[in-house]
């Protein structure tokens, strides 16, 4: 099992210098991997926050065997293509260490709806969908077109190609019991099940894997990626909580 800090890119840790000072630190102490969340507008505080690829790229630089990504990026909101680019710049900024969550973005009302986007979750499914697909064809480097019905692209070929072959992983994030978030995650390379303000337990894990297993068709590797939290000051306590999620599979 690797282990990974996930951060809100608010308050202080919205300065891309203080992000990478933390990173480096968190690698010197054996952390596998630092990730923060992606938004635009949070909630109605208006606190600080950084834009997501900016603080990865000063992150990357202060940085040599940490796996760095983002934990979730909004494929919706976003243009696809320039996230192409984005993220391919980052993976060969970092050497290859790029990990990729999506989402469909929380919460829509002020990350969507203060800017006057789509906030209907149905419709953001769609677009993260063809997002993805879009992001895929991209990043192989070869000419690729697409005809969707939030998106079209002429054919057209991205260069240069990310370090990792055969892609950037995706992490997928959602809702822990909606099927749809599962069975997206099977076409790609990780999940990352939520419970809003609740721990998954081992029981419910074993429910999620049972069901992504059954719509998986690669044989590639999988990750499945726990949120939680262990206490920085007693590793014995720190192993007992972990350890039943690591039994059953749970690879970060």
């Amino acid at each position: 099992m690797k282990f990974g800090i996930s951060l809100p890119p608010f308050g202080e840790y919205a300065e891309p210098r203080y992000l990478a000072q933390i990173a480096r630190e968190a690698e010197n102490v054996g952390w596998d991997g630092f990730f923060i969340w992606d938004h635009v507008m949070f909630d109605p505080t208006f606190h600080p926050i950084v834009d997501p690829w900016v603080g990865l790229a000063a992150v990357a630089m202060n940085t040599q065997k940490i796996r760095i990504g983002t934990m979730v990026t909004a494929v919706p909101r976003r243009r696809p293509w320039q996230l192409a680019r984005e993220t391919v710049s980052l993976d060969r900024l970092s050497g290859g260490r790029t990990v990729f969550g999506v989402g469909l973005g929380e919460p829509p009302q002020w990350d969507y709806g203060f800017f006057g986007e789509e906030q209907d979750a149905k419709i953001r499914a769609q677009k993260l969908d063809e997002g993805l697909a879009i992001l895929d064809g991209l990043w192989s480097g070869e000419f690729f077109s697409y005809k969707g019905e939030h998106y079209q692209l002429e054919e057209v070929r991205f260069l240069p190609r990310a370090i990792q072959t055969p892609r950037i992983p995706i992490w997928v994030g959602g809702t822990w019991n909606k099927h749809k978030p599962m069975r997206r995650a099977a076409q790609w390379d990780g999940y990352f099940p939520l419970k809003w303000q609740e721990i998954l337990t081992p029981d419910e894990w074993k429910v999620i894997m049972d069901y992504v297993n059954q719509h998986r068709t690669s044989t590639a590797p999988f990750d499945w990626v726990h949120g939680g939290a262990t206490p920085g000051d007693d590793r014995a306590k720190a192993a007992e909580i972990v350890k039943p999620y690591e039994e059953i599979g749970v690879t970060w």
